[in-house]
């Protein structure tokens, strides 16, 4: 094997265990004398827990515990504010002062029973009597905005509003553009659907410590969350990850981990639970749903020249990271280009429905459908091309964006733009209709920026130890670090990054991954940091450690803790802030075909173009990049959660439809764009959620160019479609 593993297509470290079924998955875990755990789940949107009486289900044959809010020595979590009760009942109020005794959304949970089967315990939880006494709620974050809308966290301040960001730039006066385009549009929830739903095993480790084993994104985190709750030093608690299958974001916050720690600690045995794909759709957050309301300005030469957007996201009833996607929302909310005048006001708000969360994208997928429809809607207005106008438009190295200070450079959006219509043909393709009348075809364009890394003035930082071993060369790598492998390759690269800081063959490199009894600190699977910031420790620590081994040192040993570039928070009445060391660029061109007979819309090629900076591994670039427009896809026109009065009713795959073999795209072609980020490991800037960006608006573009129809909402099921169509 060649000892350069960067740019090359290694086979993931993980799959043959996964491909063979040797791989354990959270779900699959077990040990002797295991017990179960199933939960009561409130079931209502905004109640008071009058009473809870466990008897019954205490005393079934095969209960080994009933545990309600009372049993939790500091009932409070989250992982921005601890706003939300571990279990929701009469109990002690915690020091952040949230009521325990509400539930606010159908997903909180009132009380976990373990017993000797999973059987027994499901029995058991319907034994419990909950008397309720039911509160006025509030489903729509534009009615929880106003000051007699019922409140859900009086202890927060006397207002739903949980987020608002200004971003004040120059002086907004249309009175100067040639052509103004106004708008309001609705972005809907996006479940997270993994494949695994929330599962886990609790148990006291060899040396005391309580230990979970479940999928995360952060074990640290975790440990931090889990210790607070139990009222235990972090040392007294340990977080391990099995194989993980998917996240996007969903696994941020905590679902199954607390509860299990609470009942392997109380009991001192083993306990495993494995929520149902119900309880895993009704229990975790989904993708924020938004209200926008744009107004743009243009000369009729094609410069942007003033933007004005109001956004208001559904951040339902706790506050996960609402505050972090909404402030990226507001960074993204004016699209990659340069617009010298801007005034956004971005809120996030507190409602009785399921909670917002982070979701791949992290709140630029809802700004920037807003924002790239209004690029579309204004170069039709104009008579232009909207490649071309987007090209005009498009930040340069040195344009400064909403926030008033320049992006990071190199600015690549122009660059991923030429691409992607390159590849595509754009200028020589025209819709077209079929032989049959009834399809018509069209072509869209769009393009978007995405944050790497942890932003508005948090020290990022990614921790690595690396160990050389052999005698007169290097025979084994040994790594340690705490990242997750949540399906997206991040072990691979870690692998292929540190045989190449010490110039050896990537089947030399063992991995130590995700518990945290062997790692410090490395970070979230999230902001599509990992690759970035784990290559810079991971390069920090192996040249460490190859000097030591010039040095003859036996084995050779070092840890390295990477420190990003700082950022600065927005200031508070005009948004100006440095907020982000790093950005990477997308852009894509779709074709689409319309019936409109039956409203039914096939995409049928997306040209997707990202810069990479420096693409790690070919081949899993690729996979993030279709994986991400198929999910996309599904996002623009299939995946409808069906809500109403907080309660989800699409709560299984049978009525919530994601996007099977036979509804992906007939071509995704991926351009693979390498630009070097002056601070990425080896010039790697990050991908996750890059290509998830310009799908949807692109989509929706082509369907405009096939049937002149502009849809302002989505998912653009048929029936929404024909609606449309029948409005012409």
């Amino acid at each position: 094997m060649s000892k350069h593993s960067i740019g090359q297509s290694s086979p993931r470290v993980d799959a043959r265990d996964k491909v063979m079924g040797v791989a354990q998955y959270s779900g699959d875990l077990s040990m002797p004398g295991m017990l179960h755990m199933k939960m009561l789940f409130a079931e209502r949107p905004h109640a008071r827990v009058k009473s809870i009486d466990t008897r019954a289900a205490e005393s079934l044959a095969g209960v080994a515990g009933v545990f309600t809010a009372k049993d939790v020595p500091v009932n409070e979590y989250g992982l921005q504010w601890q706003d939300q009760p571990v279990l929701c009942g009469p109990g002690p109020k915690p020091p952040q002062g949230v009521e325990t005794d509400i539930v606010r959304f159908e997903g909180d949970q009132v009380a976990a029973v373990v017993a000797e089967t999973e059987e027994i315990a499901a029995e058991a939880v319907k034994l419990i009597r909950v008397e309720y006494d039911d509160l006025p709620a509030v489903f729509d974050a534009r009615e929880a905005m106003k000051p007699d809308a019922p409140q859900l966290h009086p202890e927060r301040g006397n207002s739903n509003i949980c987020v608002h960001y200004k971003i004040r730039k120059g002086e907004v006066d249309f009175s100067k553009a040639d052509v103004v385009v106004e708008g309001k549009y609705h972005t809907p929830y996006q479940e997270h659907a993994y494949l695994q739903p929330e599962a886990g095993l609790a148990c006291i480790d060899e040396e005391g410590r309580v230990t979970v084993k479940a999928g995360g994104q952060w074990t640290h985190t975790d440990v931090r969350e889990i210790a607070h709750c139990l009222a235990l030093p972090e040392e007294k608690v340990r977080v391990i990850y099995p194989a993980i299958g998917g996240a996007f974001g969903g696994r941020e916050d905590m679902s199954v981990q607390i509860v299990l720690a609470l009942a392997a600690w109380k009991l001192e045995r083993p306990v495993r639970i494995i929520w149902t794909r119900r309880e895993s759709i009704i229990g975790h957050g989904k993708r924020h749903p938004s209200f926008i309301k744009a107004k743009w300005g243009a000369t009729k030469d094609g410069k942007l020249i003033a933007a004005e957007v109001e956004l208001i996201g559904d951040g339902g009833a706790y506050m996960y990271t609402t505050n972090k996607v909404l402030g990226n929302s507001a960074i993204t909310c004016t699209g990659p280009y340069f617009i010298p005048n801007v005034k956004a006001d971005v809120y996030g708000v507190y409602t009785n429905n399921v909670p917002g969360a982070a979701f791949r994208g992290f709140g630029a997928p809802q700004a920037l459908y807003m924002a790239e429809l209004q690029m579309d809607k204004l170069a039709e207005k104009l008579g232009m091309d909207p490649v071309e106008f987007r090209l005009k438009n498009a930040l340069r190295d040195g344009d400064t964006l909403g926030v008033g200070t320049p992006a990071p450079g190199p600015v690549t959006v122009a660059k991923v733009m030429e691409e992607a219509a390159k590849k595509f043909g754009w200028e020589t393709s025209t819709s077209q209709k079929s032989p049959g009348g009834h399809l018509v075809r069209g072509k869209g364009f769009a393009a978007g920026f995405k944050n790497v890394g942890f932003s508005f003035g948090y020290q990022e930082n990614c921790w690595t130890r690396i160990e050389l071993h052999g005698k007169d060369n290097i025979e084994k790598v040994i790594v340690y670090h705490a990242a997750a492998e949540v399906g997206q390759g991040t072990h691979t690269v870690i692998a292929q990054m540190a045989a190449e800081s010490v110039g050896v063959s990537a089947d030399k490199v063992e991995l130590h991954m995700s518990d945290t009894a062997n790692t410090e600190n490395s970070g979230s699977v999230s902001a599509s940091r990992m690759t970035f910031m784990a290559g810079n420790s991971v390069k920090g620590a192996g040249e460490a450690a190859l000097k030591k081994w010039q040095a003859e040192e036996r084995p050779a040993i070092a840890e390295y803790k990477y420190l990003a570039p700082k950022t600065t928070p927005f200031e508070k009445e005009t948004g100006h802030a440095m907020p982000n060391f790093a950005y990477a660029y997308s852009a894509q061109a779709v074709e689409v075909e319309v019936d409109t007979e039956t409203g039914q819309v096939r995409v049928l090629r997306v040209v997707a173009a990202d810069d990479v900076g420096q693409a790690i591994n070919p081949q899993q670039v690729e996979g993030q990049i279709e994986g991400a427009v198929v999910q996309a896809q599904g996002y623009a026109m299939m995946e409808d959660l069906k809500v109403k009065d907080g309660r989800i009713l699409a709560n299984q795959f049978s009525t919530y439809l994601i996007p099977t073999i036979l509804d992906i795209p007939d071509k995704v072609e991926s351009v693979i764009v390498e630009v070097p980020d002056p601070n990425g490991p080896w010039g790697a800037r990050g991908l996750g959620e890059l290509p998830f960006l310009p799908t949807a608006p692109a989509i929706a573009a082509a369907v405009h160019d096939a049937t002149g129809v502009w849809f302002d909402d989505f998912p653009l099921t048929p029936e929404r479609v024909l609606r449309g169509l029948k409005k012409i």
